[in-house]
């Protein structure tokens, strides 16, 4: 084991290990999971934030930064997760630390670059596209989403175009400007990397700002962005997999938010 205790099982962003076919049949194609070589799992306040450390020993992404928070309360979160792991290490069931990992390596050295990629959802909003029938499913999305339709338009100077069906409507400029003011606005890697999330998990820009500013919380942000699906498992029923799929996405999606708050 080397000074990086997370070293031999998170490996550098490089590292592209190559694949056993007899293991991967032996195992049934489940991934070999590292086991736990730790016990204690504490954090450090220090110049960079609030340290991860297992058994004392100072923690690293991926990359080789120190793994730290900028809170005392996301430190503890993220000193949570590490603690409730089993005999084995599953990243799988690490959304906090996969995000702060990201939000370090990933985030920080281009906070420019990961607010730009954002801009084109504000000009493909979800909440933006409504549909025409049946009258149940057009009450559920209005009542889900006008009032995220009107807080952006009182809160950010955004005000959009409702179209109905798949048909593309084109933004005004003002209002795509001023989405794109808020994106960029955000000027902690912890926060808009929980913010990309956020927005990629639901395809809506209005929904992920909503719940960052505390409009929306968590819940009723996801509630929003899967109106259509709530819809469609109540009147055909719930699909076994799409569901597991979805409370996987869930799972990430209130991780998110919670980092995003515990991050200020």
């Amino acid at each position: 084991m080397s000074d990086d205790v997370t070293q031999d099982w998170l490996g550098q962003p490089s590292d592209t290990p190559r694949p056993d076919p007899m293991r991967a049949v032996r195992d049934h194609g489940k991934p070999v999971l590292p086991k736990r070589f730790y016990k204690e799992t504490e954090f450090a306040e220090g110049a960079g934030g609030f340290r991860l450390t297992l058994d004392g020993r100072p923690a690293n992404t991926p990359a080789r930064n120190p793994l730290a928070a900028p809170t005392r309360a996301l430190a503890e979160r993220l000193a949570a997760e590490w603690a409730a792991q089993g005999e084995t290490i599953d990243p799988a069931r690490m959304p906090f630390t996969r995000l702060i990992n990201t939000a370090i390596d990933g985030v920080a050295p281009r906070m420019a670059a990961v607010a730009e990629d954002l801009w084109p959802y504000a000009g493909t909003d979800l909440v933006a596209y409504r549909a025409g029938s049946p009258e149940r499913l057009v009450a559920a999305q209005a009542e889900a989403w006008d009032p995220i339709v009107a807080w952006a338009r009182e809160a950010l100077g955004a005000r959009l175009i409702l179209s109905e069906g798949v048909m593309h409507v084109t933004q005004p400029d003002n209002s795509v400007a001023a989405l794109r003011r808020a994106v960029s606005a955000i000027d902690d890697p912890f926060r808009l990397a929980a913010f990309h999330t956020l927005t990629t998990l639901t395809g809506s820009l209005l929904i992920a700002l909503a719940v960052l500013a505390g409009r929306l919380t968590a819940e009723e942000g996801w509630d929003a962005a899967h109106v259509d699906e709530t819809y469609q498992a109540a009147v055909w029923g719930a699909d076994e997999d799409a569901a597991t799929r979805l409370a996987g996405r869930k799972v990430e999606f209130l991780a998110a938010a919670e980092v995003a708050a515990l991050a200020r």
